[in-house]
């Protein structure tokens, strides 16, 4: 009930009316926004004695802000704050024009996105709903920082079977996510002594931010048709995407595999493995982990973030003995541990086999939609897709930056949100003219009741440019 509410507020009583005060502390609070549209103000009488009013003097205020257009109050559901124009904190102008709006809301074709809609909702639920019947009370006490013992388990005995993975459960780190695994182990490395790592070009410019963050010196490992070129190989350590390389989608070639360990043995180096999406594979066997080869010097990294949702933020780390100690220790540093909640969860999901059927079909779903979007862009230009035979984006490379400039624009005045070589940050140096320039194609985000428009207008925003 509204008599329950506490609500801050700070004005002079010593200035003037104390009415008067609390209703320019009242309206000062909704027009900058810190009450925001619809929120539930405290009743009077609960009001007046948080303040040390007389509730006639809150209940004054209260019918003057209602008059003016500030508040609303109705029988039996208390008085509201109204939805009016209120200016950002801290700010008296007028905001900057934004660029023109699509009329409609945005379809997402950018990569790296699953299908939301596809989230196994019911099956999460009951994975809830039985973990927290069946938890421990010292189970949700501070978890361990490396993860949950059950969840370590499920995850070991899943990547082994399903991606070639070698290891032990102790070697599992749970994670809130790739990007945290990665800033973890980065500032891990950095504490090593780690001063420099190689990462691809291109590739994702998030990843790089957030090496730098901890202190590292980003080198290019420049990519070309059979992945990361190993000649290109410096530093401390390498990122890499061998199953499904971000954004080319070439895999990465068995003798660069190879020469990439050589090196990381030579210099004492450490790879990281991001295994991004390699449970989705189409046209062939999928490609087994990296990891395989050289678990002494390989960091298997995965997530949930492309086979369930993003929001879910969860991920794994398998990670060399020599390296663990000092990642804890890194995780307790940054408080990092996961919600013991969610990781029982996602136990429970990886155990009764749910996670799998998830999988099997949403693969098909992507192998669907990538036959789509491959035939209907057959039909309006020459270029062939690259990178299609696994994973959820494809690339389709274009005459110049420019029409992928053009593309990107008309995309989004159609409501197409798309995402370019040269326009999301991939590639260390954009001057460098001999890079190609391409749109980054995703498929699995649109919803099923949008994906026949947003191929519609794609294919004719392609026909387009090529003219």
């Amino acid at each position: 009930m509204s008599k329950s509410l506490d609500l801050h507020l700070e004005f002079d009583r010593g200035a003037g009316s104390p009415g008067r005060s609390l209703e320019g502390a009242l309206r000062e609070s909704i027009r900058t926004g810190r009450l925001r549209a619809g929120s539930r103000l405290p009743g009077s009488r609960s009001l007046a004695g948080d303040l040390g009013l007389a509730r006639g003097t809150v209940v004054q205020a209260y019918a003057q802000l209602v008059a003016e257009g500030w508040l609303l109050t109705a029988p039996g559901s208390g008085t509201r704050v109204a939805d009016v124009h209120h200016d950002p904190p801290g700010s008296r102008r007028q905001p900057p024009p934004s660029a023109p709006a699509p009329a409609g809301p945005m379809i997402e074709l950018r990569p790296g996105i699953p299908d939301l809609g596809s989230f196994p909702r019911t099956a999460w639920a009951d994975s809830v709903r039985r973990a927290l019947t069946t938890a421990s009370r010292g189970t949700l006490d501070y978890p361990d920082p490396t993860g949950l013992p059950g969840l370590r388990v499920a995850v070991a005995g899943y990547l082994a079977r399903t991606r070639g993975v070698l290891c032990h459960p102790d070697a599992v780190v749970i994670t809130a996510g790739f990007t945290q695994g990665l800033s973890l182990l980065a500032r891990t490395l950095h504490r090593r002594g780690a001063r420099a790592i190689a990462t691809e070009n291109p590739g994702l410019a998030p990843h790089r931010s957030v090496l730098r963050a901890a202190g590292l010196t980003v080198t290019p490992l420049t990519v070309g048709a059979g992945g990361a070129n190993p000649d290109d190989a410096a530093g401390q350590a390498a990122l890499l995407t061998p199953a499904h390389q971000h954004p080319t989608g070439v895999v990465l070639a068995p003798g660069h595999r190879y020469r990439l360990i050589a090196w990381a043995r030579e210099r004492d180096a450490l790879l990281i493995e991001d295994d991004y999406d390699g449970e989705f594979r189409y046209d062939q066997r999928p490609v087994g982990s990296m990891q395989a080869l050289a678990p002494e010097r390989i960091v298997y990294a995965g997530s949930t973030s492309k086979s369930l949702a993003p929001g879910v933020r969860l991920g794994w780390l398998v990670v060399p003995e020599p390296l663990r100690r000092e990642l804890t220790t890194t995780i307790l540093e940054a408080g990092a541990a996961v919600s013991a909640i969610d990781q029982l969860a996602m136990a429970d999901l990886l155990t009764r086999g749910d996670y799998d059927r998830h999988i099997r079909r949403m693969r098909l779903t992507y192998r669907r939609r990538r036959t789509d979007l491959a035939e209907r862009l057959a039909e309006v230009t020459a270029t062939p897709l690259e990178g299609i035979a696994a994973g959820m984006h494809a690339l389709l490379p274009l005459a110049s930056v420019a029409q992928e400039r053009w593309l990107i624009q008309a995309g989004r005045r159609r409501g197409l949100h798309l995402i370019g070589l040269h326009s999301n940050g991939y590639w260390h140096d954009p001057t460098d003219q001999r890079q190609k320039a391409a749109v980054v194609l995703g498929y699995a985000a649109p919803p099923a009741h949008a994906w026949q428009e947003a191929l519609s207008g794609l294919c004719e925003l392609v026909h387009q440019a090529g003219r």
